[in-house]
């Protein structure tokens, strides 16, 4: 095996992947190591197969609304089990081209754990190996809140092994993590509840984001339970049954999903050798150009605690390669205007800041524009899902700093106006762009 290299990626997952690809097409000698599958939390127990779970759910929703537009529907129920069996074939698919690509961009993989010796070196079982350039991708982890029985409950990562679907269900957790499963729980037929510690769900999103998709949740028929602190999770032959800290009891459950967090992944990574900063949950502390405290040591994606989105740390993971090896001095990855989307039921997209934010910083010369509808998907019927929309704008250009959605498409919508607000778009330019007719996005445009 090759020892030397210029770059080496500790982490296959979608950030250490764009990164040492990109640094390959550059001409360095770039080595990836990885112990598991490829494509990392995304691809493998993340965005790629929950999105294929959204999906069956978000059938569910159309098929009850078939019978508004004159079908006659019958459903004679969903396997869990073959969703997960075609699911799971696709991300298997989807490993194997991620090695195919490396191969392709003749990047080293390495199959193995690594630990560091010092700031260049560090050993993969028996083998030790050099880079001028080492890069920290490891990604994180779900957390597990360390109370009497929470053994008997799952994370995230568990919720991709279930081979069947629980028939009652309770997450624990206010964020996208817990929402978006507990959509999916929800629309294939659960009894689902969710317990947050506030309360609100989506507790750093905008406060229009909390309010509809709370009414969303309740309204498809979601037990949300506020003021929870888990105290403990008891097994007993009716189920599960979660204990709050003020005594109340929740259950029985078939399953308890813990939905409270992630933490990075770099215990296993012998750090002290190198001298790294890290926090106190293990994240590696960077600058905007992805450096650690360690002159020739970088870090990207989740592992840095800073927006764990796969786009975020594919995006720094190519600016990274540009700089060190494209001669792009200044290159790397502004992390603002970010737009992400939650994919509960309904979507929600969101850029910019809240409208809490804006007011912090902006003061009066802040101007908020809110929309309320019901999309035209839902015109027919007597279930209403509504769409809400708001635009936070700044200063008297009234440039939009804000973007928040939530209704049917909102997760398609919102890419083409991120990119009108990074570019500094106003209200006016807004204004002035003609509406297409008849769709919700027309609402961005339309607002007074």
């Amino acid at each position: 095996m090759e020892k030397q290299f210029d770059l080496i990626v500790i982490g296959g997952g979608s950030g250490g992947l764009a990164n040492a690809q990109r640094a390959a097409e550059y001409g360095a000698r770039a080595a990836v190591i990885e112990a598991g599958p490829l494509g990392g939390t995304c691809v493998n127990v993340g965005c790629v197969p929950k999105k294929i779970m959204w999906y069956s759910a978000n059938h569910a929703h159309l098929l009850r609304h078939a019978e508004t537009f004159g079908f006659d529907v019958t459903v004679n129920g969903h396997s869990w089990g073959e969703l997960k069996s075609r699911r799971d074939a696709y991300i298997r698919r989807l490993n194997t081209i991620y090695e195919g690509n490396l191969e392709k961009r003749n990047v080293v993989l390495i199959r193995g754990k690594a630990e560091f010796v010092d700031a260049h070196t560090v050993t993969v079982g028996s083998d030790t190996l050099t880079a001028a350039n080492i890069v920290i991708a490891t990604g994180g982890y779900p957390m597990v809140p360390e109370i009497p029985g929470a053994e008997y409950g799952i994370t995230s990562d568990g919720f991709f092994q279930l081979p069947e679907r629980p028939q009652r269900v309770a997450l624990v957790g206010s964020g996208y993590v817990s929402v978006e499963l507990a959509g999916v729980f929800n629309g294939l037929g659960s009894a689902t509840t969710v317990l947050v510690r506030m309360d609100s769900v989506l507790r750093h999103f905008d406060g229009l984001l909390q309010e509809e998709l709370c009414k969303c949740m309740q309204q498809d028929g979601i037990r949300l339970e506020t003021g929870v602190v888990p105290d403990s999770l008891r097994k007993t032959q009716d189920g599960l049954t979660l204990v709050a800290a003020d005594g109340r009891t929740f259950g029985h459950f078939d399953a308890v999903v813990w939905a409270v967090g992630r933490t990075a992944n770099t215990g296993q990574l012998n750090l002290p050798a190198t001298g790294v900063r890290i926090d106190t949950n293990g994240f590696v502390h960077v600058d905007d150009y992805q450096r650690t405290n360690v002159r020739n040591i970088f870090a990207l994606g989740d592992v840095t605690g800073r927006v764990a989105l796969t786009p975020v740390a594919i995006a720094a993971g190519r600016r990274l390669a540009d700089r060190l090896y494209g001669g792009m001095t200044d290159r790397h990855l502004d992390y603002r205007n970010i737009p992400t989307v939650i994919f509960s039921h309904p979507p929600i997209g969101t850029v910019g800041l809240t409208e809490a934010e804006a007011l912090q910083h902006f003061g009066d010369d802040v101007k908020v524009y809110t929309s309320r509808f019901t999309s035209m998907l839902y015109a027919l019927g007597e279930h209403k899902v509504r769409t809400s929309m708001k635009l936070i704008t700044a200063g008297a250009d009234e440039r939009i700093v804000g973007c928040h959605l939530i209704g049917e498409s909102a997760d398609e919508i919102l890419q083409g106006f991120a990119v009108a607000i990074r570019m500094g778009a106003t209200k006016q330019d807004f204004d002035d762009t003609v509406a297409i007719h008849p769709t919700s996005a027309e609402e961005l445009v339309t607002m007074r």
